[in-house]
């Protein structure tokens, strides 16, 4: 995993040249994104320059740097924070509140959720609850976190089918998160969920019946003596100007064939 330096140890150079190189971008290549210099670029990184702040908004904007990342650059280099952490239950975030609720409502009777950047769940819907049904208490006490959820001995594991390849298809969605994100906490989650012990029972993917052709990796999970398969997909906010808001993520459990279909429409006929 990527190391980043620490913004309390070094200036607003090495942050930038540690994001550029991160992104395997060129001093020329950001300069010529940023409307700037290879020479300029140069001296913000080696200290020889201060940047404005304009320009640490600019250089960050281009090398595709998370919000709350932007934040310690301004702080790096001398500046107040550009964007809010608004908790989410603060009434500001009210409207956003109630439009995600109805997202999520509206996929019923399909599974969704609404995750912060330690995948802590933060809005679910019935058909979430009802795949949770049954899983170990402590697990389903708050914060609900959906990386346990699914990868604890207690929790999903046992019952999802391909629990090899979906569990690491989860490890390098968290590994991808924390070469972006400078998050301690992130990592420590990382550490406890990729040391769950895999279920004995966990075998290679038992294939069905009538094999169906899948565009990405399906999640094919155990429920009252069927095997459900669904394809997930996630989302983010565009231009989020809030580090609350610009964390969330919002997944759904679309289904991945006519079977799965049929039995999650079959209480709602």
């Amino acid at each position: 995993m990527t190391t980043h330096p620490s913004t309390g140890e070094q200036g607003v150079g090495p942050l930038l040249r540690a994001w550029r190189e991160e992104r395997r971008v060129s001093q020329l290549e950001l300069a010529l994104r940023a409307d700037s210099s290879a020479r300029h670029i140069s001296f913000v990184e080696t200290g020889r320059s201060r940047p404005s702040e304009e320009m640490v908004l600019r250089l960050a904007e281009h090398l595709d740097v998370p919000v709350r990342e932007r934040n310690a650059l301004l702080l790096a280099a001398g500046y107040a924070p550009r964007y809010p952490e608004t908790p989410l239950d603060d009434p500001a975030l009210g409207a956003l509140r109630e439009g995600i609720e109805r997202l999520i409502s509206g996929y019923e009777p399909y599974p969704a959720l609404v995750v912060d950047a330690l995948y802590n769940v933060v809005a679910a819907n019935r058909g979430i609850m009802t795949l949770v049904d049954g899983v170990g208490e402590s697990l389903l006490e708050p914060p609900l976190n959906a990386m346990r959820l699914a990868l604890h001995p207690q929790g999903l594991a046992p019952r999802i089918r391909n629990l090899r390849a979906w569990r690491g298809h989860l490890l390098e969605q968290m590994e991808r998160q924390i070469a972006l994100h400078r998050s301690e906490p992130l990592r420590a989650l990382y550490e406890e969920v990729a040391a769950y012990p895999v279920p004995e029972c966990a075998e290679p993917a038992d294939e069905p019946s009538e094999p169906v052709p899948h565009f990405a990796l399906p999640l094919r999970i155990e429920h009252e003596g069927r095997t459900l398969s669904f394809i997930s997909s996630i989302s983010t906010f565009n231009t989020p100007m809030d580090v609350t808001v610009a964390e969330l993520a919002i997944e759904t459990l679309l289904p991945a064939d006519p079977a799965t279909v049929k039995y999650l429409q079959e209480p709602m006929s």
